[in-house]
């Protein structure tokens, strides 16, 4: 059992990340994979599927703001002290190009702008398998200590 009173976010979210049945969450959900994990520093990647199709038949915007929130909180929490959490207070979303729903991978950077004593910012960016950008967002997350 994890002591998460007594680990930082980096150390709780690579203990949680290296279970071998991790607790149900929303990126093991839609298949995200973490492929960096440090202070400040994210970057998860998703295969797209047909089911993620919009009525248009392109990438449903959900799915890039929920990896944007994904990498982007997750940037925040891995700078925070033992005992101190935080939430998602403001999210944006810019989108820039229709994703494809064929199989292809999306990658989801983020990284932290700020972090204070009560409030963190970061960004983070969505790209698609040839390397360009679909979405790029912004968050505030309230940090509770």
């Amino acid at each position: 059992m994890l002591d998460l009173a007594t680990m930082t976010g980096l150390q709780t979210l690579r203990a949680m990340f290296a279970l071998p049945d991790p607790p149900p969450n929303i990126g093991s959900f839609l298949g995200m994979r973490v492929e960096r994990l440090e202070e400040g520093d994210v970057v998860f990647t998703l295969p797209t599927r047909p089911e993620y199709a919009n009525p248009l038949g392109t990438l449903h915007g959900g799915i890039c703001a929920t990896l944007l929130d994904s990498v982007m909180a997750c940037a925040v929490h891995s700078t925070l002290p033992a005992g101190a959490s935080y939430g998602t207070l403001e999210l944006k979303v810019n989108y820039i190009r229709a994703g494809r729903v064929d199989g292809g991978l999306l990658t989801a950077a983020g990284s932290t702008i700020h972090v204070g004593r009560s409030t963190a910012t970061a960004e983070g960016r969505v790209t698609d398998a040839d390397g360009k950008l679909v979405a790029h967002g912004t968050t505030t997350c309230m940090v509770y200590r």
